[in-house]
């Protein structure tokens, strides 16, 4: 009797040793999970507060009925503080530092995640695009960031496979003197699309604007352009991480030599018109016409800057761009905006320079967590002058008059150079005149990844 005694009480020991161990793992669990949970709380408060939790752009929508918490979306990710788990939920963040890498959506293992473009409260406008890239006008293709896709890899994919779905199409016959197509944009879908259509053995060239790179030609020359592996035509496997811009460009430079791929630069394009017999004659700000039977238009949403409409804007001292940083020292420079352009390239000007940032709003709601901490430090330590809540008024030779809007009194600062990073506009007249619909995009699902991921 005294052994089974011995026994029982041994179990039972056991058995509440075991519930209490289990007790206090899950309270330690529940304790962590609710810690974690109040923390990333506290990071969407402040991204409300701050303006960041509204997406700009291509983002991830979350149905929260599917989600299982697994937390393999915010690992996925390689940005920062875009996501966070909460009470077992996933959830955005900083919705506008999100750059449409996808790979969220990739990493979801049961689906929970589709990747948009514009809320239901916000609408951003978009050219009205068919599944196959084409537009409301036959033979007129978009790809990149003109559609809203802006990621390097995203862009070249979308170029490449217009390329494909053109290419289905009649291209056996054609007038004399027209090409199977021309591409306008010599950016990442321009160039992704030209060696599609190289390896199709199809007649093309390209038309930029600018220079070879398109939007990226335009990044100041140290920026650091992330991009995540995309498979080119004749190429291969790109692999590019933490990649400068001109190590890029000169990628895409040997690329064009070795596939004898033709670019015209410096030529804008200012007019496509259909043909009766088919095709369309394509008119350049060169005096230039071009005939083809497609078009693709591989062009920036921000190739036309916004201006400040300001007296004095006109001055040779303005620009929208920084190309070549290093070349300049011992000026007084203003740069103007809120976003990572604007911040980036007062982080490379000052030091060697007086570099003062304007911004007209209170905060800084776009730029990423390294560029904030960036330039607090170069706050701190004097590098730059900091002026929120200020707008120019007036651009004159030597000064710039700018106007505090929290008291309305003027500020004068001596100065060389200004520049601005206001954005772009949407070339909405341009497509217009094409002919090509405008839509605002409320919430619109991106379905090109799915038919990637099933394809």
């Amino acid at each position: 009797m005294d052994f089974l005694n011995d026994v029982i009480l041994n179990e039972v020991f056991i058995y509440s040793l075991t519930f209490i161990l289990c007790f206090w793992l899950i309270y330690y669990y529940v304790r962590r999970e609710n810690k974690k949970s109040a923390a990333i709380l506290e990071k969407v408060k402040l991204a409300k507060e701050e303006g960041r939790f509204e997406p700009i752009s291509l983002h991830p929508y979350i149905d929260l009925d599917v989600c299982m918490g697994s937390g393999a979306c915010v690992r996925a990710c390689p940005e920062k503080d875009i996501l966070g788990i909460v009470n077992g939920k996933a959830t955005v963040i900083n919705a506008t530092s999100c750059i449409g890498h996808g790979a969220c959506f990739h990493a979801c293992p049961v689906e929970a995640i589709s990747l948009r473009i514009g809320t239901d409260k916000r609408g951003i406008d978009l050219p009205h695009i068919k599944p196959n890239y084409e537009t409301n006008i036959p033979g007129v293709f978009i790809a990149g960031e003109l559609g809203g896709m802006g990621l390097i890899k995203n862009s070249a994919e979308q170029g490449i496979s217009a390329i494909d779905h053109l290419a289905k199409g009649k291209l056996s016959s054609k007038p004399d003197g027209y090409l199977d197509l021309l591409i306008v944009g010599a950016g990442p879908a321009g160039i992704g699309a030209a060696l599609n259509a190289t390896k199709k053995a199809l007649s093309f060239e390209i038309l930029e604007q600018d220079s070879l790179g398109g939007t990226v030609f335009t990044f100041p020359r140290e920026k650091i352009v992330m991009t995540r592996p995309v498979d080119l035509p004749l190429y291969g496997k790109l692999k590019l991480h933490n990649t400068s811009k001109q190590e890029l460009l000169n990628l895409w430079t040997k690329l064009i030599s070795d596939y004898k791929i033709k670019v015209v630069e410096k030529t804008k394009v200012t007019e496509i018109i259909p043909q009766e017999a088919g095709g369309f004659k394509v008119l350049t700000s060169e005096g230039d016409e071009k005939f083809a039977m497609n078009v693709l238009l591989a062009i920036g949403r921000r190739g036309t800057p916004r201006k400040l409409n300001v007296p004095g804007e006109e001055s040779a001292k303005v620009a929208y761009r920084l190309l070549e940083p290093e070349r300049i020292f011992e000026k007084k420079i203003l740069i103007v905006g809120g976003g990572d352009s604007a911040v980036e390239s007062a982080l490379l000007l000052m030091g060697k320079n007086k570099v003062t940032l304007s911004y007209r709003k209170e905060k800084f709601a776009r730029i990423k967590a390294r560029n904030k901490d960036s330039l607090q430090d170069a706050i701190s330590s004097g590098n730059i002058q900091l002026l929120l809540n200020t707008e120019v008024e007036e651009i004159r030779a030597d000064t710039i008059i700018l106007q505090n809007n929290a008291n309305q009194e003027s500020i004068y600062l001596e100065n060389d150079l200004i520049y601005i990073f206001a954005g772009g506009e949407l070339p909405t007249q341009f497509l217009k005149s094409v002919g090509i619909t405008i839509d605002k995009k409320f919430g619109k699902i991106v379905k090109s990844y799915r038919k990637q991921v099933e394809g």
